[in-house]
């Protein structure tokens, strides 16, 4: 304790200085996720809470508190077939759910978390093996040992952990009552000990209405049920508590660890603290003031404070006529005096009490008040139980709701008790997040636009995840360079996906809403390891003064390769190439222009932003399968296939400019014609440069002979089109500067390539030895441009990923679109705009990083983001498509013998409908319907087909053995699970055996009819 002679504020600034030099004994909350009655998320939590709303359903004569639809379950997510997912106990399929929220909204993806993940939890009693026994008849083959797995609360946390591949503790954790609020504490003390990085922990009771429809019991002469269904904590008029549904998971890290990794901290906890009553009360189920006491006073001490310090407990408050008594008769005990200090309250009298799930609820209620600067009311409190001597303790009990707001120097702080029937004891002390000051939106350096992936396993929940996005990003709240960095780094990558590409909340909101401000979106099915894209090099003619301008100014990668080009030249060149690429001013514009237009100068840009924009994609994890470069492209892509240094290809570029530049006049004409139709037309004083597809060609010669032949095709109705290209390239007039060029290329160093480089001189890959010899990059200048042959070589190869364009404008991306050997499915694309669109670099580079993470190409998401100090910030979770799985136990069980003679048709769980197989089990014979019956028995689902695979629909070795035993009592054929792994399909494991000389005619086909579940 410290002296009370102190003044409030600085002993709160002293007791904080000193706690943030032990800064790594605290924990944050940095995830939550939950069910509750009348919510299904924490929004409506909240907002029910904010409103003192009662949310417990009465039908007289009972009274509960009822999750709204508590038997739906995303069964495909979690890869569980409908039949295990109705086996499985309600209570583990929403901790799976609520896990998996927890982790998406703390923004970590257990694939990618840096460190070990645990998960602590409990759930309460709801005899579900029993339902199971007395449903046995919809099981076949299943046995009582595969029932207790599917039931068994000791299961609860492995079955997390093995779902969502955690490898860190899973415990499961049983005292009752103050279940969920001890698994906080023993998450806290592995987090401290450091046996994980990151922990789940909470707990949830699914019991759910009777099959009569009444929705709980009333009354009682034990004084623990309310006697008309209304929880009244710590009133006059209290007469018990209210059962309920309930579920709630947070996700822990140690203080030190969220923040440095820009975590976005709800709360943090200061201290946790554990007990039981022992012997020293008069029964079992009788609470102890002198336990309870403890276990709140241990965890203020090991948070450190002063317990007047805290403003507001969550207390277990169910309402009971001796319980609430008691807790507060020790909770004062451990808080001391100091009447009407500390606001008490209960979230009992709003859902019920959620038995193992209550202790976690709590403290998410405790989170959100914090998080919300607002303690919520305690609904029906009038007026105080006499039991209670709130005169004698600190405590208000809070009966309206009340504004907290933040204090300078002053951490606002909650503490939240939970007991466990029986005498286990739980208190934790919360307090409000560290401020942390807000990363600013975008500005000066920083990106303007940013990518906002999404991905679900569904075009369905593709569509939802888009409008739960643009709901949530209503509200002002993180910047939105975080909300990108969240989705990018902290969510799983599902084979559907879509993304957008915006400036603001506005243009993302629009965009995920199909609003009018043109950002970009798209939709796929990425998955599987795609190959990598080839990278085409454009050539001379697409360049432009501004080129790439906004990735200059905001990209630093693509700034320092434009910032090493440009001193390199600037000796040779005279210039700075920057001052031509990005002039500044009208008067700049012009001359920029001018110089532009020398092909001495606009060679060495070009070279320069291509090269740039290569290491900006390599930089974000996009790396190159092949590379192929048109013309003076060639010098970008040998010098990404590591062929060429750069400095070396940019001093042989500006030798390639300056030699062609110093030849007479020449012109280039593109011209719709092939080859073979083109040549008789040309005479001894033009030259085909380029053949660009197969009816696409370009003429170079004298300017005079170059206009003359555009006449002459005008005549033929052939419109030739000049391009912007001040001399012949690849041309007979080209001849006089090879042997100069070819000298200047022999001293420079050459060296194989490191990856495949399509040749655009010969059309087929380069060779070491051509990439090493001078003659070749000669020949290069000199002879016609095979772009289309390149091109054919590229889609020809099953290795060549998506073509990705690096330069400006879409040339090369259309010339492969329209190439015969281009399919339907070929992703092209640009990584600049055309000059003359309004869009700059920036939203083409992330809009085709957003295609390309489409077909299922790695974005390094942080490299993306180049250092900038994000934060991951709180947004919707993942939309599960959830279906009912509902199993009512009989009101008179019978005989399990009789359950097994006479089975119950299987009740199937609203299937979405499913595409039109060519053939499925009805329209089998012989063994093709032995095995897909008895895949589709043991799956729980119709319309099994031919080619489905076993293990992809949901199967495992437990349910494998199931439907062997199936298929070896229909055939008298026994299979290995070795075999099943081998053919897992209904036509190969049926090929299998009928190879093995299977006698299908010994198959009972009526047996099979009658044991069909129904659909």
């Amino acid at each position: 304790m410290t002296d009370t002679n102190e003044t409030d504020e600085t002993r709160e600034m002293d007791e904080r200085s000193g706690r943030d030099e032990e800064h790594g004994t605290f924990l944050a909350v940095v995830g939550m996720a939950g069910r509750f009655p009348g919510a299904r998320g924490l929004r409506e939590f909240w907002k029910g809470l904010a409103e003192g709303t009662d949310s417990i359903t009465r039908s007289h004569p009972g009274a509960y508190g009822m999750v709204a639809d508590a038997d739906h379950f995303d069964a495909a997510f979690f890869g569980y077939s409908p039949r295990e997912a109705l086996m499985l106990d309600p209570q583990h399929r929403v901790f799976l759910e609520c896990a998996w929220e927890a982790l998406e909204h703390s923004g970590h993806d257990p694939a990618s978390f840096p460190g070990v993940i645990g998960v602590y939890g409990g759930s309460g009693d709801t005899g579900h093996f029993g339902t199971l026994r007395a449903n046995r008849g919809r099981f076949p083959g299943v046995s009582d040992w595969q029932l207790r797995l599917a039931s068994g609360a000791d299961f609860l946390t492995s079955r997390v952990a093995y779902k969502l591949g955690l490898t860190g503790p899973a415990v499961t954790v049983q005292t009752a009552c103050s279940t969920s609020l001890v698994a906080v504490h023993t998450a806290a003390q592995a987090l401290l000990a450091g046996e994980c990085d990151l922990a789940l922990a909470g707990g949830v009771t699914i019991k759910g209405p009777a099959p009569s429809g009444e929705v709980g019991e009333v009354g009682g002469d034990d004084g623990v049920l309310s006697a008309d269904g209304t929880v009244r904590a710590f009133d006059a008029a209290a007469t018990g508590t209210v059962g309920a549904d309930g579920a709630g998971i947070v996700a822990l890290r140690r203080l030190e660890d969220a923040l440095a990794d820009g975590d976005h901290v709800h709360a943090v906890l200061l201290g946790t603290a554990i007990n039981n009553d022992g012997a020293a009360k008069p029964g079992f189920t009788t609470p102890s003031v002198d336990g309870q006491a403890g276990a709140a006073r241990t965890a203020l001490a090991v948070a450190g404070i002063d317990p007047a310090t805290v403003g507001f407990v969550e207390a277990h408050g169910t309402g009971t006529v001796v319980g609430d008594p008691i807790e507060v008769h020790a909770l004062a005990k451990a808080y001391g005096p100091g009447v009407g200090t500390t606001l008490l309250g209960s979230v009992k009298p709003n859902i019920g009490h959620t038995d193992a799930a209550a202790g976690v609820i709590g403290l998410i209620k405790a989170v959100l008040a914090l998080a919300h600067e607002l303690v919520p009311p305690t609904p029906h409190f009038r007026e105080p139980n006499p039991m209670i001597d709130f005169a004698a303790s600190p405590f208000t009990v809070n009966a309206v709701a009340r504004p907290w707001p933040r204090r300078a120097g002053r951490p606002r702080r909650a503490g939240v008790n939970s007991l466990g029937l029986g005498g286990t004891n739980a208190h934790v002390i919360v307090e409000e997040a560290p401020v942390v000051e807000p990363v600013a939106e975008p500005a000066g350096d920083r990106r303007p636009l940013h990518l906002l992936p999404l991905s679900a396993r569904s075009p369905r929940a593709l569509d939802a995840a888009a409008a739960r996005l643009a709901d949530g990003l209503r509200p002002a709240g993180a910047p939105l360079g975080d909300v990108a960095w969240t989705l990018q780094t902290g969510r799983r990558a599902f084979p559907h996906r879509a993304f957008v590409v915006a400036a603001d909340r506005d243009q993302a909101i629009a965009a995920l809403t199909d609003g009018p401000h043109g950002a970009a979106t798209g939709a796929g099915t990425g998955g599987g390891a795609p190959p990598d894209p080839a990278f085409l090099f454009p050539g001379q003619g697409g360049q432009h003064v501004g080129m790439a301008r906004d990735l200059y100014e905001h990209e630093p990668v693509f700034r320092a390769e434009i910032d090493h080009c440009a001193e390199l030249a600037l000796p040779a060149l005279g210039l700075d190439l920057r001052d031509v690429l990005y002039p500044r001013g009208p008067a700049r514009d012009r001359t920029a222009e001018q110089a532009m237009a020398s092909m001495r100068i606009a060679q060495p840009a070009l070279f320069a932003v291509e090269y740039a924009l290569a290491r900006l994609w390599r930089s974000w994890g996009v790396r190159p399968g092949v590379v192929a470069g048109h013309s003076l492209g060639a010098y970008a892509a040998a010098t990404i296939a590591g062929v060429l240094e750069v400095a070396d290809a940019l001093h042989l570029v500006l030798e390639r400019g300056r030699l062609l530049e110093s030849l007479p006049d020449g012109a280039m004409l593109a011209v719709p014609l092939p080859e073979r139709e083109l040549l008789p037309r040309l005479g001894d004083r033009l030259s085909i440069a380029a053949i660009n597809g197969p009816a696409q060609c370009v003429v170079a010669g004298h300017a005079l002979d170059v206009a003359a032949l555009r006449r002459r095709l005008a005549t033929d109705g052939v419109d030739g089109r000049v391009l912007r290209i001040s001399a012949a390239a690849h041309s007979f007039l080209v001849e006089p500067v090879v042997a100069e060029f070819e000298r200047a290329v022999a001293r420079v160093r050459l060296t194989p390539p490191s990856l495949p480089w399509v040749s655009d001189r010969t059309g087929a890959l380069v060779t070491a030895e051509q990439a090493c010899d001078p003659a070749y990059w000669g020949a290069h200048l000199r002879h016609t441009v095979r772009f289309s042959d390149a091109l054919a070589t590229l889609l020809g190869r099953p290795e060549t990923g998506p073509l990705l364009e690096i330069g400006p404008g879409r040339t090369l991306g259309t010339l492969a679109r329209r190439h015969p050997a281009a399919d339907a499915g070929r992703l092209v694309l640009p990584s600049l705009p055309h000059p003359s669109e309004a869009d700059g670099g920036a939203r083409a580079m992330l809009t085709a990083a957003g295609r390309l993470w489409q077909t299922g190409v790695e974005i390094d998401w942080p490299a993306l983001h180049d250092g900038e100090p994000r934060r991951r910030t709180p947004l919707p979770t993942y939309p599960f498509e959830r279906r009912p799985f509902r199993l009512d136990p009989p009101a008179a069980p019978p005989p399990l013998q009789a359950v097994r003679s006479a089975p119950e048709p299987e009740p199937q769980p609203d299937p979405e409908p499913e595409p039109a197989r060519p053939e499925t089990e009805a329209g089998m014979d012989g063994t093709r319907r032995v095995v897909a019956h008895a895949f589709a028995t043991v799956l729980g689902m119709d319309g099994i087909g031919p080619h489905d695979d076993f293990f992809e629909l949901g199967g495992d070795s437990l349910v494998a053995a199931q439907a062997l035993a199936m298929i070896r009592e229909a055939t008298g054929r026994a299979l290995t699970a070795r075999a099943l792994f081998r053919a897992p399909t209904v036509a190969r494991l049926a090929r299998l055996l009928d190879t093995e000389h299977l006698d299908t005619e010994r198959l009972d086909t009526e047996r099979l009819d009658t044991e069909r579940p129904a659909s």
